[in-house]
């Protein structure tokens, strides 16, 4: 026995649906493959040189010298298997699909072995049919010395494969392959539209594909939830798993401006999930994260991570496409741009112009639409907004407009989440019934679980309802939600105000601050700052608080502050309150 190491160019490649090909006709089959490998592929190997290190029924193993010779080899069997193919029925071709890698490999006897090796069969696995996937260190070999167009695919995390593989694969048009540009392209739809694509089972463990599958369903059936978005079915997006998936096709395969791919690697008791979200329009990630995690219960890790999943893309797709139609002009804007601008305005929490322009474009949108729920839904919020900013002087007229915004929001979705929570929080806080609030509240967290939107106002409800360790757990699900971006503040602000009431307020100071770190003219925040440092015994922070809260809204007083305070339904709570900023210095 010889053993020796070298580098050499290892050629992998195999039939694609060799076994459906079997099944249909299985002599037939034989025949075609025998017939190309004496005519075409044999030939072609010898040619440049190349040695067939090993055959396994519908693949081959090759070895060659040159980097060079080996994918051109690799090109004109592809080019020359598309004339063969010219007048062979769809279901009768013998198509191959082709991986390519340089690498330092053991040689023992007539076989070859080593990490070199195992790259070239996973780069077949993942190329398409009648497609060539190489290495970046073949690319970089050839991409001067031949004249071949290539497909950037980036860093691959291929599997049994240590480190991640950066990916090209050799153009479709420079292989021969037929465009399929007479293929009509899907429009977009008229609303945010995304497809989950498989995520790659890392594990070395091939029957745990089902936890990677599982995960998959879980986020698409999440996403489902909201109605503002449009959200590819599973058995389409399944049409990607196993195949090497450039993002931008998909998007054009699919009609959707957005795909979130991922993997799922297990290791013993450990797992690890990567996700990233990508436009499809521009290839650029839009957002991306890594999650840990024990096995000890499997289906909680799922619907742990799915949440986090799910929180952080919704978001991230909105604000794309928010800033997508900042570009529009403005006398193109739809109902949705309209909509979609208004957002922009309404997460400037401490803004009172940005307030007002924001309840401009609702009501444009829903003059463009009559019929679009959640317009109606964010309009009666900017009333709310502006009554706990002290804004708004809360006139009969305003809360008979609340009813009706809130009324026909309600009317109209159904089964739109966004549109029942905003309303409930507008009926809650303006109309002051809690209770009615409450239940719309309640039936968008059915609606959707996964919308931190709504445990945010359903926290602030039990807030009111004096039930503040309730109203922590419900802040916290909406911070795991969304950890990052606009609502946080506000988030942070409810938090504060639950632990003043449960009498904490060290903690309740604590959360203030961080409240305004962010946003230091937010009012709710500035007002629990207040109150929980003087009830604390630190006069001077309380009042500087103070200060920049009557700087803000100068007709704030102890006597007025009920108006912004909240429909709390024990009067006791709100004495508590008013005390503490009579503690702080605001005047009676």
């Amino acid at each position: 026995m010889s053993m020796a190491r070298k580098l050499v160019a290892i050629v992998a490649a195999d039939v694609v649906g060799y076994s459906r090909l079997m099944g249909a006709d299985e002599t037939g089959t034989l025949a075609a493959l025998k017939t190309h490998r004496q005519e075409l592929i044999d030939p072609k190997i010898a040619e440049h040189q190349g040695r067939i290190v090993k055959t396994t029924g519908d693949g081959l193993l090759i070895a060659f010298p040159s980097v060079v010779e080996a994918v051109q080899c690799a090109v004109e069997v592809q080019r020359a298997m598309q004339d063969r193919n010219t007048d062979v029925p769809a279901h009768h071709r013998i198509e191959f699909r082709t991986g390519i890698n340089l690498g330092d490999i053991i040689i023992d006897d007539d076989d070859i072995y080593g990490d070199g090796v195992n790259v070239a069969a996973r780069l077949e696995g993942i190329a398409e049919s009648n497609g060539v996937c190489v290495s970046r260190v073949v690319h970089d070999q050839v991409r001067d010395k031949l004249d071949l167009a290539f497909e950037d695919l980036g860093e691959r995390q291929l599997k049994n494969i240590a480190r991640p593989v950066h990916v090209f694969r050799i153009a479709a048009s420079a292989l021969g392959v037929p465009t399929q540009s007479a293929t009509p392209v899907l429009a977009l739809p008229d609303k945010p539209s995304i497809a989950v694509i498989p995520f790659t089972n890392m594990s070395r463990d091939p029957d745990q594909d089902y936890f990677a599958d599982g995960m998959v369903d879980d986020i698409i059936t999440a996403l489902s939830h909201f109605k503002a978005l449009f959200v590819i079915a599973r058995s389409s997006s399944f049409t990607y798993k196993g195949r090497a998936v450039d993002v931008k096709q998909v998007g054009r395969e699919l009609g959707v401006r957005y795909v979130l791919e991922g993997s799922v690697r297990k290791a013993a008791n450990r797992v690890r999930i990567t996700g990233q979200l990508v436009d499809t329009a521009t290839g650029a990630h839009l957002w991306a994260n890594r999650f840990d995690g024990g096995l000890g219960d499997i289906f909680d890790l799922q619907d742990q991570v799915t949440g986090s999943i799910v929180g952080a893309i919704a978001p991230a797709m909105e604000k794309a496409e928010i800033e997508r139609v900042k570009r529009k002009p403005t006398e193109s804007l739809d109902a949705h741009d309209s909509y979609l601008r208004g957002l922009a305005s309404f997460y400037r929490f401490t803004s009172r112009e940005a307030n007002n322009e924001a309840l401009r474009l609702f009501h444009s949108a829903i003059d463009l639409d009559p019929d679009f729920a959640p317009a109606y839904g964010r309009a009666a919020f900017c009333y709310a907004h502006a009554k706990s900013s002290g804004w708004s002087s809360n006139t009969v007229n305003e809360i008979a407009e609340v009813t009706m915004l809130a009324r026909r929001a309600i009317e109209l979705g159904q089964g739109d989440a966004i549109a029942l929570a905003a309303s409930g929080w507008a009926i809650a806080y303006v109309v002051r019934d809690l209770e009615g609030g409450a239940a719309l509240i309640d039936r968008a967290l059915g609606l959707n679980s996964n919308l931190a939107e709504s445990w945010y106002y359903g926290g602030w409800v039990k807030n009111y309802l004096g039930e503040p360790k309730l109203a922590i757990e419900r802040f916290a699900r909406a911070m795991r939600l969304s950890p990052l971006g606009p609502w946080v503040t506000p988030m942070q602000s409810g938090v504060a105000h639950a632990h003043f009431m449960l009498g904490d307020y060290e903690e309740a100071a604590v959360w203030a601050a961080m409240a305004l770190q962010d946003n230091p003219d937010f009012s709710s925040a500035l007002r629990v700052a207040a109150m929980s440092n003087a009830m604390a015994g630190r006069a001077e922070q309380a009042h500087k608080a103070v200060v920049r809260l009557q700087q803000l809204n100068p007709t704030l007083r102890v006597s007025t502050y009920k108006d912004v305070a909240g429909p709390h339904r024990h009067a006791a709570n709100l004495a508590r309150l008013e005390e503490a900023l009579r503690h702080a210095g605001l005047p009676e």
